[in-house]
């Protein structure tokens, strides 16, 4: 298997870190390929060009191997803190300028004068991990749940790729020991899913 694992978090070291290498360490010992990408790390630039979209056009050449990683792996991991009930800019701006029409989905007639979505990826299944400090209730009672829509709807949805989401909160009073049932659970969903 060939597995994806993005990370959109600035900060090395962090628990999201730990999250990633977690999961990372769990596919390659069980002899996969891990395709790695801390954003920050690698200073990815989340703002297209000006004719990036163009209708017919290429995805830039900075973008050619996350393209065809996209296209190739039969799995994502994506790891990132909720920011404001989203992904943070960078990553935002990684599925703006990578999941891409055309690459990862297009648009097909609906047979009633519009368009439907068609998933393009090969991927079996997408893990989207999340940190918050927002108590879940709160996200989703009061705010809708806007990243459960998020990603298995609007993104790997549109894609035709399943995907299932964990979400470990409040990470700011949590304990070490915490942390750690929280990375056992990590693993149990990675060994389940993508070994």
């Amino acid at each position: 298997m060939k597995i994806s694992i993005i990370l959109g978090h600035p900060t090395p070291g962090s628990f999201n870190h730990a999250i990633a290498t977690t999961a990372r360490a769990l596919i390659e010992a069980a002899g996969h390929t891990v395709w790695f990408h801390d954003l920050h790390a690698e200073h990815f630039n989340p703002v297209p060009g000006a004719n990036e979209y163009v209708k017919g056009s290429s995805p830039p050449p900075e973008l050619a191997r996350h393209c065809e990683e996209l296209l190739q792996a039969d799995g994502f991991i994506i790891v990132h803190p909720n920011y404001w009930s989203q992904p943070p800019a960078i990553l935002k701006g990684w599925v703006d300028r990578v999941i891409r029409q055309g690459l990862a989905y297009r648009f097909v007639p609906d047979g009633k004068g519009g368009g439907k979505p068609q998933g393009l990826l090969n991927a079996r299944h997408a893990l989207v991990i999340v940190t918050a400090n927002t108590p879940e209730a709160v996200e989703i009672g009061h705010l809708g749940d806007p990243l459960e829509s998020l990603w298995k709807k609007a993104i790997f949805g549109l894609c035709g790729v399943p995907c299932e989401r964990l979400t470990f909160t409040p990470v700011i009073a949590s304990t070490a020991e915490q942390r750690q049932r929280w990375l056992e659970a990590v693993s149990a969903r990675v060994k389940i899913l993508f070994t």
